[in-house]
């Protein structure tokens, strides 16, 4: 088992640096580039989730914490702002709090395609937790089926 947690504000420059230093983290589980690109993608999801809504222009910290477990990556990314008011709603695809600004809303469906497990934890006031594992041992198991 291995672990660590990053912490950092929500700037969009900082989004790059979030999904580059969990995909260095998540190397030595020897993931295929193309898994690697699933969780890149998913935690730059998560990221602009955090510096999109949940701060929503105003500044704020995002907390990235993993920890590897077996051939499993384990993901939370957190904030502290405005929350989510149902996360059910939230969920579905091509929900937008911010239509105006042509966001898809698809980030949380995306996160959901390309990890093994996903869900969200939110308390409108509070903040909002994404977590997700992409299990890379999920692939030799599909190749020797």
């Amino acid at each position: 088992m291995n672990e660590m947690c990053l912490k950092f504000l929500s700037r969009s420059e900082n989004e790059i640096f979030a999904r580059n230093a969990v995909a260095a983290f998540a190397l030595p589980l020897n993931p295929s580039l193309s898994e690697l690109s699933d969780v890149k993608t998913a935690v730059s999801e998560a990221v602009t989730n955090c510096i999109v809504h949940g701060y929503r222009g105003g500044e704020g910290w995002i907390t990235v914490a993993c920890r590897t477990e077996g051939s499993k990556l384990y993901i939370e990314v957190s904030d502290e702002g405005r929350g989510i008011e149902n996360v059910e709603e939230a969920l579905a695809p091509f929900y937008t709090t911010l239509p105006d600004e042509e966001r898809s809303g698809m980030g949380f469906t995306i996160m959901q395609t390309f990890m093994t497990e996903f869900s969200v934890a939110s308390k409108a006031g509070e903040g909002t937790k994404v977590t997700m594992c992409k299990d890379f041992g999920e692939r030799a198991e599909i190749n020797a089926g």
